[in-house]
């Protein structure tokens, strides 16, 4: 099995969950430093995301929020921890989004974690695999997710 997923599966054993939950991640802290230290890669310094006292002066929030861009660069980290690994694979890729929306805000001190539907896997393409998921990001103790997409992956499998 991978460092990284959580498991390996057989393919045929993943295509017969289409339509069912696949994983839910472990819970991610939302910390003032990560907002930080991501508002520093990405050159956005909104001051949402940054100065506190402004935020809980002049935003509903009380306070700082994570950058959308943030929560949905978990994906991948949350996925490995939730998401079956396919036996085989020799390369997994992002393939894109086929939608995606920033529900709720996520608020500094905030945890968060993935919920993955299979909704489809493609395996039309001789060593290839294409998987569609329904991803829910879920802010603890909240109502309303952080974010929904609809998220692909490519799988490129061992040809032996």
């Amino acid at each position: 099995m991978s460092d990284y997923y959580s498991r390996d599966i057989d393919l045929a054993e993943l295509k017969a969950q289409e339509g069912s939950e696949v994983g839910v991640s472990c819970w991610f802290d939302i910390t003032q430093a990560r907002i930080d230290t991501f508002a520093e890669v990405t050159e956005d310094t909104f001051f949402i995301h940054l100065d506190a006292e402004r935020a809980a002066r002049e935003t509903p929030y009380g306070g700082t929020i994570a950058h959308g861009f943030l929560t949905l660069s978990l994906f991948s980290a949350m996925a490995y921890n939730a998401v079956p690994r396919i036996a085989g694979a020799l390369r997994s890729v992002n393939y894109g989004f086929n939608r995606l929306r920033f529900v709720s805000p996520v608020r500094s001190g905030s945890r968060v974690r993935g919920r993955f539907t299979l909704t489809r896997a493609d395996d039309s393409k001789p060593g290839e695999v294409t998987l569609d998921y329904a991803v829910t990001v879920e802010i603890e103790g909240e109502a309303r997710p952080a974010l929904a997409a609809e998220w692909l992956t490519r799988h490129f499998l061992d040809a032996a």
